[in-house]
């Protein structure tokens, strides 16, 4: 299995006011003006590709869903696509085509919930797996110790926008013969060894939700390279509907709109530019990070090009005399608001604690160290300013 590799690093930032009294002790904050966690606003070209479709009353589903199906496909390396009502639904088709009753799928402990709990609704049984420390993406090694033979299929995360390994994911679903499910909610156009995400495995799902980086308030995107499945999707999607009130089978209505459709177009035209403004950040932030002693910035798959959702810092305890969530909340009085993805592993969750079989060691230290950075294509260079000073005074505060 590759390991990983960090992304390279800018030019470091020299803060100025690393031995200033910190503002959550009575000190002056480094800015009096946050920094803005996100970037969500529409622009006048979304609102007015909105407004065209209400205008036209063709509210449904229709061309600008097939619109967008066919340009996020042709971006993303993916024959097939298919627009549906959220990533999460997105998840449920692909089971439902993918995974039965009964089977056990493998599943990354470290993730947004909605990758395991649509493998619950479908009737299976998630088997949790650890994280890797360094990329803190699903550990391939660990993904084929728990094989089984009632292992069908492998479900696994892009997490915060860097793809898995890609590579050990494959060679080990085509050695036992399982599905593969790729959840890409938070990887909008990243790589793989030079090929888009939508190439690989059985099913690519998509969210769309308001703060993602392709983001039409509520949607979500299903690729697959198989006709065959691609025409269950549609069906599935649909109540099994093949001609008007002819139904194949039993389905579900899981369709977009054409108003979240048209916004989802516009965006997309800006899309590339604004992730190649994100991979500027991540590269910024990677300076400040490895400057401060006790933090480390995210690893990088070997191969794989981030879109950086989400910029996530891990702390070490041992080198500051405060939690992480300490640390978290002088960096917010300096201006510098933070956020946790995630607090806790998926098997500490009430709702899905019974299927946790056994303690896993890295994703528990993660979810005591990780913190996320504001992180979006409106970063500018006061804002960068800003979080560098700030993570230099709190350090330098709180070092142990």
């Amino acid at each position: 299995m590759s390991r990983s590799t960090a992304a390279p690093k800018a030019p470091v930032i020299v803060p100025v006011h690393s031995g200033a009294r910190l503002a959550v002790r009575g000190g002056a904050p480094v800015s009096a003006n946050p920094v803005p966690f996100m970037s969500t606003a529409l622009s006048e070209a979304d609102i007015a590709a909105a407004t065209a479709v209400l205008k036209s009353g063709m509210l449904r589903q229709a061309a600008r869903c097939a619109e967008l199906e066919k340009r996020f496909g042709e971006m993303s390396g993916a024959r097939h696509m298919l627009t549906c009502a959220n990533g999460t639904v997105a998840l449920q088709l692909a089971y439902e085509a993918l995974v039965e009753p009964g089977d056990e799928v493998l599943v990354p402990a470290w993730s947004f919930i909605a990758t395991v709990a649509m493998v619950v609704a479908r009737g299976a049984t998630p088997v949790f797996c650890d994280a890797l420390p360094d990329t803190m993406q699903v550990d391939p090694a660990d993904l084929e110790r728990r094989i089984t033979p009632r292992t069908t299929a492998i479900s696994v995360t892009h997490l915060y926008g860097c793809p898995v390994d890609i590579d050990a994911v494959q060679m080990i679903a085509a050695k036992h013969k399982l599905r593969v499910i790729y959840d890409a909610a938070q990887a909008h156009l990243s790589t793989y060894r030079g090929r888009g995400i939508g190439e690989f495995g059985d099913a690519v799902t998509y969210s769309l939700y308001a703060t993602k980086n392709l983001a039409t308030g509520e949607g979500g995107l299903l690729s697959t390279n198989d006709p065959g499945l691609a025409r269950t999707f549609g069906l599935l999607r649909s109540h099994g509907e093949t001609d008007k009130y002819l139904h194949e089978r039993v389905g579900y209505n899981y369709r977009l709109n054409d108003i979240a459709a048209a916004i989802g177009c516009s965006r997309l035209d800006r899309l590339p530019e604004q992730t190649a403004a994100r991979r500027e950040a991540a590269s910024r932030y990677n300076s400040m990070v490895a400057a401060v002693d006790g933090l480390e910035g995210p690893a990088t798959t070997p191969g794989a090009e981030p879109v950086y959702h989400l910029y996530t810092v891990k702390l070490d305890p041992a080198r500051f005399t405060c939690t992480r969530d300490e640390f978290c909340a002088a960096l917010k009085a300096e201006g510098v608001p933070t956020a946790v993805h995630y607090p806790r592993p998926l098997t500490r969750q009430p709702a899905l604690a019974k299927f946790a079989r056994e303690p896993l060691p890295v994703v528990e230290s993660l979810c005591r160290r990780v913190f996320c950075l504001p992180m979006h294509h409106d970063l500018g260079a006061e804002h960068f300013r800003v979080v560098g000073e700030a993570l230099a005074k709190v350090a330098a505060a709180y070092r142990a």
